[in-house]
């Protein structure tokens, strides 16, 4: 639903009569607010559009009546299922008087069952009916979703025999979110929690936040900004977050809150925070056993620590291990968990991809088994390409979770279309050879070789209070695609967009196939068009949206230039990684270390990540790394020049207001790619003297230029609207 204009008819309404207001929201709850003002991506992928004719008819042939446990989540279930089968049928189903009755869809808990659900097709006297069993009503949920998926993909449901476990025990969304409303780096408008009107009053939108994750399997979000604020677990805000779980808890998700490592001093008025003070440990107990007074359910605390400047156990003398272990004996007894982020880094450090491992390596094994060690999915900092963190089949006593990053931060951000489903899996299937050939980062984490007690996944989300959730309208497939790659990480991305697309825009092939081609190819061109071959981290400042390979701020942090990661001279460019560099090739296990080590065996896409190449330096296709660099990033603009082809082409199979968005998004897009190529080729240029390739196309941008309006930060947000 479209909450924003909902809110702008009240408004509007409020000085009439209360019938009119009566009517206006029974049209909503009717009709949906796609048939008052068009599509406009508020639906997301539950948008349960009617069925051509002969489908309809078959479906409703087969399923005509409903079973559901008499519960909340039952109703849940009941409900959706019931509005979603007459938007696509326009048949209404009748209630079942008991599970397994013919011709009926019939969700029943079966604790005996070892899998989290299925969906079968079953016969009954003769007549067939629809059968969807779970251990328990969260699982019926899942299930529900799964069947309403087929229906509107138009798969057959004749011959259902499905059967569904997750990968990952905690699959959590991560928000980034303030209690003033913004959101660190947000893209989607301001916060979905609206804090001043919590807990008396419920936004509409928290219902169907949750209605979206459930249909993903998504099952936990922590509320506020990892640079957290100690205001969210005092006695004031808990009630707030209590009323948030209750919302969400019917449609399996729990709650989770980050916390500020100095609460007790911030908020209990203790002179100390050290978690080895004896008064420290009973403000952390006491304060978990309030929070789990009001939310019996809750999920836990997500930590960042002593990183970036927020305070931490090493403020003590301490290690992780004594912060971590402290929040987990305190939150073990209610089932709590503790999710300890290993995003640390000291600009001392001669190589700051090093610091995350040589931090957490030899602490493997000494964290309780309620701790889980939360790793981004590369050594920096969620940049376009990252090896995986080494850390991934490194520590194998200790569990240990992939953290994405869902919200674009170094990816275009709300501007540009990156499909990041060949990312996360790129990372998930990387061979750690941690205990030999096949030991994937997946493997490693969802308990296939290290059976820990608890597996995690955590994204960090990308939604807001946009209309369409999410900016672009291309990037609710990010948050789509994480939900399904954290229920099953065997999925493919190309099985992902294919789902995405037939259920938010259209089934028709001529529409999905390109479309899903051009979503593929999304993140390699912005790869190209950015920081091909390995490069990293030339984002301008603070906003990392635009180019700035140039970039040195007088008493800066030299980790937080780009000079620092292309380290380009007149010989070469690159970051020596090697044995005889800062030997980072070291924390991988072989032959991992030894491929990475080789400058001819190292993969081409990571070359600039792991060497310092020479400028004249053959690649594997004979040209030289200067060329093959010109040629990549002019491949990234020809391949975003394409998108706009392609997306041109599909008008006649989506709305207006959608396919206009996206378009002028694309545009967007295309220049902003061509001013990345300028800058990064022409400012490299500087240091091999070489001239671009003849062939390729000439800059449209000129160095000083671009240089010179670089001084301003936010120069990238006006600069591009100069091409024509």
């Amino acid at each position: 639903m479209d909450y924003t204009k909902i809110e702008l008819f009240k408004s509007k309404l409020e000085n009439k009569s209360k019938m009119r207001k009566i009517i206006f929201l029974a049209i909503v709850l009717c009709y949906g607010t796609s048939n008052l003002w068009g599509e406009n991506g508020s639906r997301l992928w539950l948008r349960y559009e009617p069925l051509p004719d002969s489908l309809a008819k078959s479906y409703a042939d087969k399923i005509q009546k409903i079973y559901f446990p008499d519960s909340e989540t039952g109703r849940i279930i009941d409900s959706e299922f019931r509005e979603a089968f007459r938007a696509m049928t326009n048949k209404e189903l009748y209630l079942a008087k008991k599970g397994g009755e013919a011709k009926s869809v019939c969700f029943v808990v079966d604790t005996k069952m070892k899998e989290n659900y299925q969906i079968q097709n079953k016969t009954l006297a003769k007549d067939s009916y629809i059968s969807v069993t779970a251990v328990d009503e969260t699982g019926l949920l899942y299930g529900m979703f799964h069947l309403l998926r087929l229906m509107q993909m138009h798969e057959n449901i004749s011959h259902l025999d499905i059967h569904e476990k997750p990968s990952y025990e905690r699959r959590i969304l991560n928000h980034w979110d303030n209690r003033d409303g913004t959101i660190e780096r947000g893209y989607a408008g301001s916060s979905l929690w609206e804090w001043g009107d919590l807990p008396n009053v419920l936004s509409l939108r928290y219902k169907d936040y949750a209605r979206a994750n459930a249909s993903i399997g998504i099952n936990g979000t922590v509320l506020n900004n990892v640079n957290a604020e100690a205001i969210f677990i005092s006695s004031e805000y808990l009630p707030k977050v209590a009323a948030l779980a209750n919302v969400f808890r019917p449609y399996g998700i729990k709650v989770y809150l980050s916390i500020n490592c100095s609460s007790p001093a911030l908020l209990g008025g203790l002179d100390t925070s050290d978690p080895e003070d004896a008064r420290v440990r009973k403000w952390w107990d006491d304060k978990i056993k309030e929070i789990y007074d009001l939310i019996p359910d809750f999920g836990g605390f997500l930590v960042k620590a002593n990183s970036e400047g927020t305070p931490g156990p090493q403020d003590y003398g301490r290690t992780p291990v004594s912060g971590a272990n402290m929040l987990g004996e305190a939150l073990k007894p209610y089932g709590g968990i503790v999710m300890w982020r290993a995003f640390v880094y000291d600009p001392a450090s001669s190589d700051r991809v090093k610091e995350a491992y040589e931090g957490f390596k030899p602490l493997d094994g000494l964290f309780l088994d309620n701790v889980i060690i939360q790793v981004k999915n590369g050594p920096i900092d969620f940049q376009p390409r990252e090896p995986f963190t080494p850390l991934f089949g490194a520590m194998q006593k200790t569990a240990v979770m992939p953290e994405f990053q869902i919200t674009q931060e170094y990816l275009g951000q709300e501007k540009q279309l990156a499909y990041l489903a060949p990312l996360y899996q790129e990372c998930l299937q990387a061979d750690t050879y941690a205990k030999g050939q096949g030991s994937t980062v997946a493997k490693c984490t969802d308990g296939t070789l290290f059976p820990h007690s608890i597996t995690a996944i955590a994204g960090v989300a990308n939604t807001g209070n946009d209309t369409n959730w999410t900016g672009h309208h291309f990037a609710q497939a990010n948050w789509y695609c994480f939900g399904r790659l954290a229920w099953n990480n065997r999925l493919t991305p190309e099985q992902i967009a294919d789902e995405w697309l037939k259920m938010t825009f259209s089934n028709d092939p001529a529409f999905v196939e390109p479309v899903k081609e051009m979503m593929m190819e999304s993140r390699e061109a912005i790869v190209n068009y950015m920081m091909p071959l390995g490069l990293a981290h030339l984002f301008a400042w603070e906003h990392h949206y635009g180019p700035a390979p140039w970039l040195n701020i007088p008493d800066t942090r030299p980790d937080w230039m780009p000079s620092y990661y292309h380290k380009a001279d007149s010989q070469g460019i690159g970051f020596d990684r090697t044995k005889e560099g800062s030997n980072a090739v070291s924390q991988y296990s072989s032959p991992v270390s030894d491929i990475y080590n080789d400058i001819n065996a190292c993969p081409e896409n990571l070359l600039l990540w792991f060497h310092h190449v020479p400028w004249n330096h053959r690649m594997s296709n004979g040209k030289t790394l200067w060329d093959e660099l010109c040629y990549k990033y002019q491949s990234g603009v020809d391949a975003a020049r394409n998108f706009q082809k392609i997306w041109d082409q599909e008008g006649s199979f989506i709305d207006k207001e959608r396919f206009k968005e996206v378009q002028s998004n694309l545009k967007t897009q295309t220049r902003d790619a061509i001013l990345w190529r300028d800058a990064c080729v022409l400012y490299f240029q500087t240091f091999s003297s070489l001239p671009i390739p003849s062939e390729l196309e000439r800059s449209l941008f000129d160095l000083d230029i671009m240089q010179k309006n670089g001084a301003n930060e936010a120069l990238y947000y006006g600069m591009q609207q100069q091409p024509k």
